[in-house]
């Protein structure tokens, strides 16, 4: 027999949410942002440019006509992610979404010119912030009413080139901690991530454009990067009840840059 009920439609709803975004004040983060204000979660910015997530929250807060708080944040320090725990439970009581969107992947000459100190950044940016903030967070969100962590990789740790070496290795470990984290925090909380390819965001005025159009027409099914807006289903779907039986996923999300290998 035929089943005949009639499913709820998936709802990305997060009002009574709180949701901490690092790298929140620009690029995908921003959209991120402005996606879960609009859909009824209390933001939190944070990320160093402590003038720029003030800012955005006040954008936030007089678009909803609800409290949003910026902090500055340096996640490659854990100093800075003990405090912007700290004083996110002081402000609001609780954690209910945790997006590690913080990163950089800054250029170098060839493999021999990277420093240990420029080494070490990229490694703490990208993987020993997003872990503390991981292990903060997810702690509390197991000890109370659970929670959605939402990590941000890249294709690059999957399909590293020659260029973002260092990077391509901590996202790699970015990919094994979400996959590690959501057997340590479940049943709970959940931990997903998603994996970035181009996106025309900020980081793409360091490009040659029109190289990369060459190469996206050649090489993207899609044959363009991505534009910013373009990351907010996913990131409403893992912040939301929607994605209620999903953890331990990679989401890629890069026009179909990246195959996996068969």
């Amino acid at each position: 027999m035929t089943d005949t009920r009639v499913l709820p439609l998936v709802s990305f709803d997060l009002t009574g949410k709180v949701a901490v975004v690092t790298g929140g004040s620009r690029g995908l983060g921003r959209a991120m942002c402005e996606a879960y204000a609009a859909h009824g979660a209390t933001v939190v910015v944070a990320s160093r440019k402590v003038d720029a997530c003030i800012a955005l929250a006040a954008e936030l807060s007089e678009a909803t006509g609800r409290p949003h708080l910026g902090v500055a944040c340096h996640v490659g320090k854990w100093s800075d992610c003990d405090a912007l725990v700290s004083t996110v439970m002081a402000q609001f009581g609780a954690i209910d979404v945790l997006v590690n969107n913080a990163g950089m992947s800054p250029l170098y000459e060839s493999l021999d010119s990277i420093s240990e100190d420029l080494f070490d950044k990229v490694i703490d940016v990208n993987l020993k912030g997003t872990f503390r903030l991981c292990a903060l967070v997810g702690t509390l969100m197991a000890k109370g009413a659970g929670g959605s962590i939402i990590n941000v990789s890249s294709v690059a740790a999957v399909a590293p080139t020659p260029g973002e070496i260092p990077y391509a290795a901590a996202k790699a470990g970015v990919n094994a901690l979400t996959i590690g984290l959501s057997h340590s925090f479940g049943p709970s909380v959940r931990v997903n991530a998603i994996m970035p390819g181009p996106f025309l965001t900020d980081i793409s005025k360091a490009w040659d454009l029109e190289a990369f159009t060459r190469r996206a027409k050649a090489t993207i099914p899609l044959q363009r990067g991505g534009e910013a807006h373009e990351i907010v289903g996913a990131a409403l779907y893992l912040a939301s009840s929607a994605s209620s039986y999903t953890t331990g996923a990679i989401i890629k999300i890069d026009g179909g840059t990246v195959h996996p290998p068969a």
